[in-house]
């Protein structure tokens, strides 16, 4: 069988020649030779094909063997002629497939013993069929085909040698060379052929589809980052641009309610400081320069007087201690340094008492509450109020409780002495009448007693609530004096708005 197999794909070898060529050539060479190769088989494939008959007739591919045994029996010669051919008779591996899959697929559905039997039987016949064959194409020769063609063993041997670049052009060949067979001889693939071809096709286009998937899911991801990178620093920018606004509003509301001959001064010293500022700087810069133009003089004054001081001193015309003009001229530069020097001394005390006073009248300002803070402060001491308001009524309610349960106490104390007085001496009393008509009026009494105390407790009552009418009626009128207040000073606050708008009216004609 394998001497077989290597007879029919006799056809699809490369010739010795041509693989030492292809080992031998380099990436570029074998994409030139591969190409020419393509473009051959396409010229004998557009030769052969306007001629449909000659193309699909059918061609001899085996030959026996010289020397090989002559066949007897009519059925093995018509076999020995159809292998030649590349026909078979009979029996094919595919329904020899088929047919085990039937039967694999039909045992477990519970056949019978004839069945079985017949089953049996029909694999033994494939299997002498097969043998047969066997032995006749071990017989048989492959007919010389000039036109040798590539494969895919004859592709794996020269990438095996050569380099990836070979690789890829010998499969892409191999893929070519392949579609170019299938088109020429469909007739002679087998459908398990076909079907393996289509789905290594779709395997591919699968493989490039998840690449391209892959890399568009990996460019959304770093766009999804890129775009919540930007909406962060969005939201971020927001907040920042409302929290400025915020307070930007603030200080207009603190500057509108302030008061505006302050701001107006205010406004006036922060210029006057930053007016001095800016001149001190200048006034710096204008010394520096100066004081660079002086050290030039002074070093160029130096250079020259070096050399005329030596020839002065080898002749001795003039005297030791006599002023010279350069002397002079050096003196004024210090004397005119000093001066510019106390003159930017008195400038910065000057800057430095105007910074003491702006100083001061900041504190000043930050001591003078505006509004706002008074209207912030008046509300903290009613709510302070309100709060000791409510722990003092909390505590005078407590107070008033527990006086309350103090007296019932002593009343319920004297109550319980009457009650054992009274159980202790009614057996005493009633042993006698003198006893008995001394408790009675002892009873008497001490009824008359409790009535006189309850007298006396509802007049403190009705004392108690008139004094309670008199507090509510005063607790009245001043909620009516409260709620005056209020009017009074709400007109109070819009007629002094009403007097700032006019104010600031008239500054800003007269301005």
């Amino acid at each position: 069988m394998t001497k077989m197999m290597a007879m029919a794909n006799e056809e699809s070898r490369l010739t010795a020649s041509s693989v030492g060529q292809i080992v031998g050539l380099c990436s570029a060479e074998i994409k030139q030779i591969v190409s020419e190769y393509a473009e051959k088989q396409s010229e004998l494939s557009a030769e052969e094909s306007p001629d449909l008959s000659d193309a699909y007739k059918p061609r001899r591919k085996y030959k026996r063997q010289q020397g090989a045994e002559e066949l007897l029996d009519e059925e093995s010669r018509v076999h020995a002629t159809l292998l030649e051919y590349g026909r078979r008779y009979g029996f094919s591996r595919q329904n020899k497939t088929e047919t085990a899959e039937d039967k694999k697929a039909a045992l477990p559905m519970g056949l019978s013993a004839a069945e079985k039997a017949d089953a049996h039987e029909e694999e033994e016949l494939q299997a002498a069929e097969e043998q047969r064959i066997q032995s006749l194409m071990t017989k048989m020769m492959a007919m010389a085909n000039e036109e040798s063609r590539l494969t895919a063993s004859s592709v794996g041997q020269i990438v095996g040698l050569c380099s990836a670049e070979i690789k890829q052009i010998v499969s892409e060949y191999a893929e070519k060379q392949s579609e170019l067979s299938a088109e020429e001889s469909p007739e002679k693939l087998g459908t398990s052929q076909l079907h393996r071809r289509k789905v290594i096709s779709l395997n591919k286009q699968i493989l490039q589809k998840t690449k391209q998937l892959e890399e568009l899911q990996a460019s959304r991801t770093n766009l999804q980052a890129k775009y919540e990178e930007k909406k962060k620093t969005l939201t971020e920018l927001k907040s920042y641009s409302e929290k400025l606004d915020q307070e930007q509003a603030a200080l207009e509301k603190i500057e509108a309610k302030a008061d505006p001959s302050i701001l107006e001064n205010l406004r006036a010293l922060v210029a006057m400081n930053e007016n001095l500022k800016s001149q001190e700087q200048e006034f710096k810069a204008h010394c520096r320069e100066e004081m660079a133009r002086l050290q030039q003089e002074i070093e160029s004054l130096k250079a020259k007087r070096a050399p005329d001081g030596g020839e002065k001193a080898l002749s001795g015309g003039e005297p030791q201690g006599a002023p010279t003009p350069v002397m002079t001229h050096h003196e004024d530069l210090d004397r005119r340094y000093n001066m510019e020097k106390e003159k930017l001394y008195k400038i910065r005390l000057l800057q430095a008492r105007r910074n003491r006073e702006i100083a001061i009248l900041h504190r000043k300002i930050d001591e003078v509450p505006s509004r706002a803070e008074l209207i912030q402060y008046q509300k903290r001491f009613i709510e302070l109020y309100r709060q000791i308001s409510a722990v003092h009524k909390e505590t005078k309610q407590f107070f008033t409780l527990y006086n309350t349960l103090d007296d019932k106490k002593v009343y319920l104390e004297k109550e319980i002495s009457l009650l054992n007085s009274i159980h202790e001496n009614f057996s005493q009393a009633m042993a006698s009448p003198a006893a008995r008509d001394q408790f009675l009026r002892q009873m008497e009494q001490i009824v008359e007693g409790i009535k006189q105390s309850r007298m006396k407790m509802e007049k403190k009552k009705q004392e108690n609530k008139m004094r309670r009418d008199q507090l509510n009626d005063q607790y009245l009128e001043l909620l009516e004096k409260q709620r005056l207040y209020f009017k009074t000073v709400k007109e109070f606050k819009e007629e002094g708005r009403k007097n700032e708008v006019l104010l600031s009216k008239v500054k800003a004609k007269a301005s």
